[in-house]
């Protein structure tokens, strides 16, 4: 069996460390895109909320005059 060379070898690592590399960019990614969407679900439910304290602050200075 023919023996690798040592620049096979090294390339052989080097492309591994950018498969890794690219692997680990593509789940930070994902991650973000995700957090991104939780955020904004969040906000909208803020929006809601700050919505009904309106309401409700209105209903109760009205039934308290």
């Amino acid at each position: 069996m023919a023996k690798k060379s040592k620049l096979t070898q090294v390339a052989v690592r080097i492309g591994a460390a950018m498969g890794r590399a690219d692997r680990k960019a593509q789940q930070v990614a994902k991650a973000g895109a995700l957090a991104k969407k939780e955020l904004h679900a969040i906000s909208k439910q803020v929006d809601v909320l700050k919505r009904q304290l309106l309401h409700t602050s209105k209903r109760l200075r009205k039934a308290l005059s």
